[in-house]
């Protein structure tokens, strides 16, 4: 990569971390699926003018994958980090829909991998366990429970992404936009009674991670996403994006006084080890990895 483009990777990583810590502390104030709901609601408003209809017969495909990114990825993904009390698992577990995509793949396009991705898959899995272990993450099982879900609901939204044809990154990211927010809103009505009522009472902290999801994280960083795979292969900018978690982590350590112990760190070693050789298999053998996602 040039010097620019690794500035430009360098600020999707930076996007992408700090949201995490900026939606935790929104969420101290709105609850996860409203907060979901508002995020698209305001990614919607610029992206409604820019969005391109879809091929023919492509409808059915376009509300699947947002329905399964935007209303239970993202909801999903909101809520284990609000249960989770923490920016280190979330992070790390997340990153287990790289894995799944590639599971996925093979098992609904006949797509084959080689034994080493086969065992890059099973080393990320096994971290995955091996973190659940980790007292910070027994305290609240639950979270990663709800993570590992959202993130199987990423993979086949991003599988199913494979078959649209002719979207660019805004109208994908404006159609999901428009398509979830209603049954975000539906869900909090239910889920999470009052809340809406109580929205005009947030902070303006409340509302600064609000604004940031949206255009900081999702347009920004997707962005400057798509101006990279457009110059290089998805597989040779996703080992750069795991520098994400790493990055949380740390911001976790800083500012949210997460305190990971060893099992954390060694499940997240293998997780992202995982992941890393996915993608460079991947990249030898000049496949497009699956596409990289924040929170």
């Amino acid at each position: 990569m040039s010097p620019r483009d690794l500035v430009l990777v360098l600020l999707v990583v930076l996007a992408w971390a700090g949201n995490f810590l900026t939606s935790a502390m929104a969420m101290r104030e709105i609850p996860p699926i409203l907060f979901t709901a508002l995020r698209f609601a305001l990614l919607a408003l610029p992206l409604v003018w820019l969005v391109k209809r879809p091929a023919p017969g492509q409808w059915p495909r376009l509300i699947a994958v947002c329905l399964c990114i935007g209303v239970l990825h993202f909801g999903l993904s909101f809520t284990a980090l609000k249960l989770a009390g923490d920016l280190s698992s979330p992070a790390i577990v997340m990153q287990s829909y790289v894995p799944m995509t590639t599971l996925l793949a093979w098992w609904v396009l006949g797509e084959r991998f080689a034994w080493r991705t086969g065992l890059a898959i099973a080393v990320s899995f096994a971290g995955v366990l091996v973190l659940g272990f980790d007292p910070m993450v027994l305290d609240h099982p639950m979270a990663l429970v709800l993570m590992l879900v959202s993130a199987a609901f990423l993979a086949i939204g991003t599988v199913l992404m494979k078959g649209l044809r002719g979207m660019d990154v805004f109208s994908q990211q404006g159609w999901t936009a428009i398509f979830s927010v209603l049954p975000l809103l539906a869900i909090s009505t239910w889920l999470e009674p009052g809340a809406i009522a109580r929205l005009p009472d947030a902070s303006w902290v409340a509302w600064s991670g609000a604004l940031y999801a949206a255009f900081v994280s999702s347009l920004l960083g997707h962005g400057l996403y798509y101006v990279l795979v457009q110059r290089y292969p998805v597989a040779q900018v996703t080992p750069w994006l795991l520098l994400v978690p790493v990055l949380a982590i740390g911001l976790g350590i800083a500012f949210w006084g997460d305190r990971p112990g060893p099992r954390l760190l060694l499940g997240g070693a293998m997780v992202l080890g995982g992941v890393l050789l996915i993608a460079l298999r991947a990249l030898s053998k000049a496949r497009p990895a699956p596409l990289a996602e924040d929170l």
